[in-house]
């Protein structure tokens, strides 16, 4: 019997109820343990390849998006603009609501406490200043890409997400349609045609916000506020965050589109790449912000 026992415990075969013998899976190792150093040093290493991957498939749908768009380009017949009339209403028309009143108080809430700081040192007025290149320069366009990042780029990863998982973007590959194409060119253009239009209009109202809180806590009068803008901020300044609003929405739609056709065919995994896009985007989104920063310090512009 021990021997019958030891060839059992050595031997991958196993008898079955019907006198059988099939081959016995192994049993799989156990999980190695490792410390709380390497662990982190494994999690790290490992998201860093991934973020690698990302990266590499991300350029590649970006030139896919660019020839497709050359495709559109030399077939104007093929292009659906009635689908792009649609996306920038549901982008920017649709979205201005939600960014004006967010740009108004962050406005507001930037004069306020400019003012505070700035009055002990008898210096309010300079606060028009402090409000006008922040708002311009960089919190304006940064500001309105979160919004539309977490707003339109979520539903975009939904809406092509619940394609896939209807099988309607394999229905257009069948059809001999090309799904970049019909689904996302429009998309895309509408994200950067709709966000320098959202991005002004924010700006707009994120300065009436500050001008409102300057001439309620810091005394300024309407004439003294614009005539202080005036002098404190340039064309130049407004260029600069219209300059990044199109690379941000392009960036918010490639990755956008990119989770949205990663969507397998679960209601958990449609809500995780969401998840996902709109992380992944408001990141990017602030990364950007700060390579155009040094960009445009460097030239001085």
């Amino acid at each position: 019997m021990s021997a019958l026992a030891t060839f059992s415990a050595i031997t991958p075969w196993r008898a079955c109820a019907h006198g059988e013998v099939r081959l016995r899976e192994p049993d799989a190792p156990p999980p190695r343990r490792h410390g709380p150093v390497v662990g982190l040093l494994d999690a790290t290493g490992r998201h860093t390849v991934q973020g690698g991957h990302e990266f590499v498939t991300a350029l590649a749908f970006l030139g896919e998006l660019i020839a497709a768009c050359g495709r559109v380009a030399l077939r104007p017949g093929t292009f659906r603009g009635n689908a792009l009339i649609n996306q920038i209403q549901q982008v920017a028309l649709n979205g201005t609501p939600i960014i004006v009143l967010i740009s108004f108080l962050v406005g507001g809430i930037v004069a306020q406490q400019g003012i505070f700081q700035l009055q002990r040192f008898g210096a309010q007025t300079f606060v028009v200043n402090l409000i006008g290149l922040l708002i311009l320069r960089e919190m304006g366009v940064l500001l309105t890409s979160i919004m539309v990042a977490g707003r339109s780029g979520s539903a975009i990863t939904a809406e092509i997400g619940s394609m896939r998982m209807r099988e309607e973007v394999d229905a257009l590959r069948v059809m001999g349609l090309d799904p970049v194409e019909i689904l996302i060119v429009p998309r895309v253009l509408a994200l950067m045609i709709g966000l320098p239009m959202l991005t002004l209009i924010g700006d707009l109202a994120a300065l009436a916000g500050g001008g409102l809180t300057a001439m309620l806590y810091g005394g300024l009068t309407l004439d003294q506020f614009l005539v202080r803008l005036q002098a404190a901020v340039g064309v130049h300044h407004v260029m600069v965050g219209l300059i990044k609003a199109p690379f941000m929405a392009l960036t918010i739609g490639v990755i956008a589109t990119i989770e949205g056709f990663a969507v397998e065919g679960s209601a958990e995994s449609l809500g995780r790449h969401v998840t996902a896009s709109v992380v992944k985007s408001i990141f990017m989104v602030i990364v950007l912000d700060g390579l155009f920063a040094v960009f445009f310090a460097a030239i001085d512009f």
